[in-house]
């Protein structure tokens, strides 16, 4: 009889075991990350079948889940899903400068609004499954495919992994190859970098949404654990005796963060809330305890601000994240792993993007300058960043070297530390999300692995997503030439001129500016060569009748089919041109129009690495 009804349990678990669902999926995305977020939507929009799967309820990642709702950057440059989501925030509140409410960032709102918007957003996707509040206990990848077991027993298969995680959590499940803290200057070939290599990343901060409660409500906390005023005393101007820390005064440091609706971001660097640890080789326990004694340092910066500075009137906002103790869902982190990718991005690349050729692969742009917090690592060796231009992330980064189908998303791209600096902020990783979404659904539409998909093609896409290639701040997607002046941006036929500025650094292309005519024979030679002619010292400026007649010369050269093109007024027309005139100086949107449709510039491959391909 007991071993009848032991044959009978055996049987009915075995019986449940066979019918238990795995989920099937061509895009599988894990992870957090504003990156995760908007991989998953473009993904879907690309027409895989995509699955998210999140431990929190909330997407968006750092901009909404971690409370960092003052965007950095990229306030000209809205490329793709950035500017929609920017976009949409402006209609909400009621126009651009309404977002204008703190002195850090011209794009600040609540981090409630930015959750519904991305929610909003991700809904609108039929090919999009979403499963919130789960976590994934183990990947494994057979027969070129992903298999991942959820920790409630629940199975996925999927085509494409992407890690959508703030640190590279997934990479490094999967055995992918990374770095942690600085390079030294030699493994990094940045002059500027320490000699020598350590493991210190940029600290982290448990961000809060303080609320102004009216100013004869009293909202102060219970006194925090290990409070100390005097590590906060140099945060403003009130208390600090430190003549040379020349503090901001401290309604200015409030009104650094200052959201819509009477609310403050704290987020704050500066003897403030900042707080360091490492968390990337924990494990759940540890990162748990870890990061409770960040959320303590907090604490106590939010006790100061009522206690000592008497803003007693300011208290933890009750309406913005759905847990108990009003935290964000999340800790802010600025940098985890760094892959070993495909190609790695370092400072040299952004300080003369042209003197190498990985700015022909861009597919997401940044204006931050190079900004690292080490405010609480004493020891961290300093580091004179230099001043960069806009700059381009190159999609090599974003592909593991070792691994097949497995794209990543957040901040854990093949940059180097310095890089980190500028590519961890909100909007470029945003666009690299997306890119990852978009390189993901065109390896399923193609059947081949993401390290075969043609860049040219996936640039393409991308810029009729309205997605930058490189960071021309002139030239806005509504421009009527942006797509023609981005693709011969994109081969080096036509350049832009970086400036860095302030914290909003800049590449102008100067649409309506001309060149010379020497320089335009010296572009198509090093176009054909890949290497820098000669300088031709001729000023004359290029016409239209110059350009139309060089372009065709240059094309029967090169191409024994060509049948040299009559461009008259009726074609100029058609290409959206206007005022044909031959003799005139033909201005540098028009030469791209130009080249654009007679040179066909992304009919040329090119590798990862940005070199033609023959």
């Amino acid at each position: 009889m007991k071993y009848s009804s032991f044959l009978f349990l055996f049987l009915l678990f075995f019986a449940c075991q066979s019918k238990k669902e795995i989920l099937q999926t061509d895009v599988l995305i894990l992870g957090n990350g504003t990156g995760a977020t908007t991989a998953a939507i473009q993904s879907a929009r690309s027409g895989a079948t995509t699955i998210l799967v999140t431990s929190l309820p909330w997407l968006g990642g750092m901009l909404t889940s971690a409370g960092v709702s003052a965007t950095d950057g990229n306030h000209q440059l809205p490329a793709g899903l950035w500017g929609e989501f920017r976009d949409s925030l402006r209609r909400h509140y009621g126009g651009e400068e309404a977002l204008f409410t703190g002195w850090v960032s011209n794009t600040q709102f609540e981090p409630s609004v930015g959750n519904e918007f991305w929610q909003k957003m991700a809904a609108e996707e039929k090919n999009l499954t979403i499963l919130f509040e789960k976590n994934y206990e183990t990947i494994t990848q057979y027969d070129q495919k992903w298999e991942v077991q959820l920790a409630d027993d629940q199975q996925i298969e999927a085509k494409i992994l992407i890690d959508g995680t703030d640190l590279g959590d997934v990479a490094a499940a999967v055995d992918v190859s990374f770095d942690v803290g600085m390079e030294a200057s030699a493994e990094s070939s940045e002059s500027m970098a320490p000699k020598a290599a350590n493991d210190i990343i940029q600290d982290l901060t448990y961000a809060i949404i303080l609320k102004d409660f009216g100013r004869d409500t009293d909202k102060t906390i219970e006194r925090p654990e290990g409070y100390d005023p005097s590590v906060f005393d140099c945060a403003c101007a009130a208390r600090c005796k430190d003549e040379a820390a020349k503090p901001h005064p401290c309604p200015t440091m409030l009104n650094y963060g200052k959201l819509p609706n009477e609310k403050y971001m704290i987020n704050w660097p500066l003897k403030g809330n900042d707080y360091y640890t490492n968390i990337i080789d924990m494990t759940t326990e540890e990162r748990v305890a870890a990061l409770a004694k960040a959320k303590n340092k907090t604490l106590q910066f939010v006790y100061y601000i009522q206690h000592e500075l008497g803003f007693k009137n300011l208290g933890i906002a009750e309406d913005e994240f759905p847990s108990e103790d009003g935290f964000p869902l999340m800790p802010y982190h600025r940098e985890g792993r760094r892959i070993d990718g495909l190609v790695r991005l370092n400072v040299n690349h952004l300080l003369q993007p042209y003197d190498f050729t990985l700015y022909r692969t861009g597919i997401a742009v940044g204006d931050y300058p190079i900004d690292h917090h080490h405010y609480e690592r004493a020891d961290a060796p300093e580091i004179d960043f230099p001043k960069v231009p806009s700059f381009s992330i190159p999609l090599g980064a974003l592909i593991p070297k070792e691994v097949d189908n497995l794209i990543v998303a957040d901040k854990a791209i093949s940059v180097s530390n310095i890089v980190n600096g500028s590519s961890r902020l909100q909007p470029v990783i945003i666009q690299i999300g997306q890119v990852a979404g978009l390189l993901a659904a065109m390896s399923v539409e193609e059947n081949i692995s993401p390290k075969e998909v043609n860049i040219r093609l996936l640039q393409d896409r991308l810029l009729q997503a309205k997605g930058y290639l490189l960071p021309f701040i002139d030239v806005s997607p509504n421009h009527p030439h942006f797509e023609a002046i981005q693709r011969t941006g994109a081969t080096g036929l036509l350049r832009g001129t970086g400036i860095p500025y302030k914290w909003a650094n800049q590449t102008w292309f100067y649409p309506d500016t001309t060149i010379s005519a020497a320089q335009f024979v010296q572009r198509l030679a090093e176009y054909d060569t890949g290497e820098t002619p000669p300088t031709i010292a001729d000023a004359e400026l290029l016409t239209v009748q110059d350009a139309i007649e060089i372009i065709n010369e240059w094309q029967l050269q090169n191409n024994q089919n060509w049948q040299r093109v009559q461009v008259d007024k009726l074609w100029w027309s058609a290409a959206a041109l206007q005022n044909f005139d031959r003799e005139r100086p033909i201005a540098k949107a028009e030469l791209a129009v130009l080249l654009d449709v007679l040179v066909q510039p992304f009919d040329r491959v090119v590798s990862w690495d940005g070199e033609f391909v023959e």
